[in-house]
């Protein structure tokens, strides 16, 4: 099951081969700010702690409408397409304590882009994640003048760890584009691997239980599928808008870390979202993949992981 980048109008086919998704969605998106949107210190395979919430921002931004998501972002697993590079200077970071990652994002013509559109509210859609698909951070840095971009990660496990850039160029040729682009940095120490959990098709995060339904999942086809959240039995029917969504989903496959991101089809209508979140999902490649389940209620951000497997 894979999941691609952010909601757009009308979306293009999925071109790349990669693991980009195509998916059908029916959010909003835009604005920008420098808020972390969910980071999640030290997060492994058998906790999901919550971050706190993002800041509310308003305005509709790219391409906003029910649609299909992007074309040709490819895989997220290079650091450079057609011209535009993700540039930085740092190979490690420190182990055991936050720590800033900073990065430029170059033009065809070599320069640093400093002007973006924004996406589900954002100039700037930042992930970290270790080899063994634990310890994920989202966050939305801020960017200098200049086009330098800051990311203040939580504390890092010692491992190899990808750091990927989302976002869509605002001019020249890519503008309008979508673009995911990632570096591996590693966090010096032992790194002992964390297995990656069974496939399964549900799972708890601060007392909620998210459930995936939707049968078994083929590559190269399209599936709809439902996301379920309850708590204590329940139905829960107070999910907030969290990026112009009622669920930011964000995928990495197990082995090589290819990345996919896919919103609910589900229309947003003020604070009572939920229970069931619908999707139109199609993955190009077979594979076991982490999901990365974020939503919110009452102010507070949850993030629920689980791993589904595609055939």
């Amino acid at each position: 099951m894979s999941f691609i980048s952010r909601s757009t109008a009308f979306r293009r086919a999925l071109a790349a081969a990669g693991s980009a998704v195509v998916l059908a969605g029916a959010l909003a998106a835009c604005g920008s700010s420098k808020d972390s949107g969910s980071s999640m210190p030290g997060m492994d395979h058998a906790a999901t702690p919550s971050a706190p919430a993002s800041s509310a921002d308003a305005g509709h931004g790219h391409d906003s409408m029910s649609g299909m998501d992007h074309a040709g972002m490819g895989n997220g697993l290079a650091d450079a397409r057609d011209g535009y590079r993700l540039a930085s200077s740092a190979a490690t970071l420190p182990a055991g304590r936050p720590a800033p990652y900073t990065f430029k994002v170059t033009s065809p013509d070599g320069k640093p882009l400093t002007a973006f559109a924004p996406d589900q509210s954002k100039l700037m859609h930042f992930y970290a994640i270790r080899s063994d698909l634990t310890g994920f951070q989202h966050l939305h840095p801020a960017m200098s003048d200049d086009g330098t971009w800051t990311a203040d990660l939580a504390s890092l496990e010692p491992g190899s760890w990808r750091v990927y850039a989302s976002f869509i160029p605002g001019t020249g040729p890519g503008k309008d584009q979508d673009f995911v682009l990632s570096r591996t940095v590693i966090v010096p120490g032992d790194a002992p691997t964390t297995p990656l959990p069974a496939a399964a098709t549900s799972t708890t995060a601060d007392g909620y239980t998210v459930t995936v339904k939707g049968g078994e999942l083929m590559a190269g086809m399209t599936h709809p599928l439902t996301v379920s959240i309850s708590k204590d039995g329940k139905p829960v029917t107070d999910l907030q808008p969290y990026l112009e969504t009622y669920a930011h989903l964000t995928a990495f496959r197990e082995g090589d870390q290819a990345f996919a991101h896919l919103h609910p089809q589900t229309e947003v209508k003020g604070d009572r979202g939920g229970p069931d979140l619908a999707f139109q999902a199609m993955l190009p490649e077979s594979g076991n993949w982490r999901l990365f389940l974020q939503f919110q209620t009452g102010g507070k951000l949850h993030t629920a992981a689980l791993t589904l497997k595609v055939a």
